[in-house]
């Protein structure tokens, strides 16, 4: 199979698989042991985890602590119940993760819209009275890459924190700035499922969610993985090393795939997004059927989120799109394993089987 979901999930990387395999040990092997333990086994764990907080605490800012989390899901859920925030305004493009959580804490929740390119505007009318602003920085669907630098400026004006989905820049893209929380997940970029953090800005305080036995500095309780915060570690420590490397392949990449699939309408400015995301749609175009005809190519159809449900993207609504538009649309994601013939091949592939359909 040609996989090309990248912004669904990524490959894990060998080197993080290889950092996990220590603390996945049976019974009479020292790696199986509870980081909470005081004992030698259960201290050596305990490094280990935060050799690992450091290395994902070094794709952020400086200023900061990193807090793990079961993933960016529950790093959000964190972040908006925890800041107490009364009043709430997010964009009309952030992942479910955001947009539900805030619908579910603030029935009045201020939705700020986009343009037709899925960009926020930085001078976005954004409510009086708001406590928490976020805006993600890459969409998941679209790859838009927003003006959050700018936006969390205006927030911290006006009083309010400011929270940044960061799941599918971290690793990829520089961290943003200014932001007073910031959430991210292992596996988009290149880690286990299962784990994700909550960067705080010094001088935030939150309330837990979830109560025991105070870990995470009393933030998240529950006994942490040694296996997946290692795995999340050499993930993050690869992305840093291999950034400009990861950057110049991509570029390559989307060059190579605008030229393949030419005739395809580009959905979200070609400008200002992350280039391993290549969201396109064809009028006509049944996707399911393409789906079904290209069965050995991984690609989606909308957010892996939302797939099968059926309705419309809400993001692509959000552009303007008609629903009709919107279900004509595909998401191609490449990014650091993605071979230049297997971009080639699914391209033929997705090509062909369009073209059956008579809307090429």
């Amino acid at each position: 199979m040609i996989y090309l979901d990248y912004q669904a999930t990524t490959p894990l990387a060998p080197e993080a698989r290889a950092a996990m395999l220590p603390w996945l040990a049976g019974p009479g092997e020292p790696g199986f042991a509870n980081p909470h333990s005081p004992h030698r086994a259960g201290r050596a764990a305990a490094a280990a985890v935060e050799v690992a907080r450091a290395q994902v605490a070094a794709l952020l800012p400086p200023g900061g602590r990193v807090v793990f989390t079961s993933g960016a899901t529950e790093a959000i859920n964190l972040a908006l119940a925890g800041s107490g925030a009364k009043r709430l305004a997010v964009s009309a493009i952030e992942h479910a993760a955001v947009l539900d959580t805030a619908r579910f804490l603030d029935s009045e929740v201020e939705v700020l819209p986009v343009d037709g390119a899925g960009l926020v505007d930085p001078d976005v009318a954004i409510p009086g009275g708001c406590g928490l602003v976020a805006v993600l920085q890459v969409n998941n669907e679209i790859g838009t890459v927003q003006p959050v630098e700018a936006l969390a400026r205006r927030a911290k004006e006006m009083g309010a924190l400011f929270l940044c989905d960061a799941v599918q820049g971290a690793g990829k893209i520089a961290a943003p700035e200014g932001a007073d929380l910031i959430a991210i997940s292992a596996h988009k970029l290149y880690g286990p499922k299962g784990i994700g953090a909550l960067w705080v800005r010094d001088g935030v305080t939150l309330a837990p969610l979830i109560h025991g036995g105070g870990q995470e500095g009393g933030l998240r309780s529950g006994t942490l993985s040694p296996a997946h915060c290692a795995g999340f570690g050499a993930a993050a420590a690869l992305c840093t090393s291999l950034l400009e490397t990861d950057q110049r392949h991509v570029e390559k990449l989307w060059t190579k795939a605008r030229t393949l699939f030419d005739g395809w309408t580009l959905n979200g400015s070609a400008i200002d997004r992350w280039h391993g995301n290549l969201n396109l749609r064809l009028p006509g175009l049944d996707v399911g059927r393409l789906l079904s005809e290209c069965r050995n190519i991984a690609f989606s159809a909308g957010s892996a989120c939302a797939s099968g449900s059926g309705r419309p993207s809400h993001v692509l609504r959000a552009l303007g799109l008609s629903d009709r538009d919107s279900k004509t649309a595909i998401r191609i994601g490449f990014g650091r394993y993605t071979g230049d013939d297997e971009l080639e091949q699914a391209a033929a592939a997705i090509n062909a089987a369009a073209r059956a359909q008579g809307v090429i």
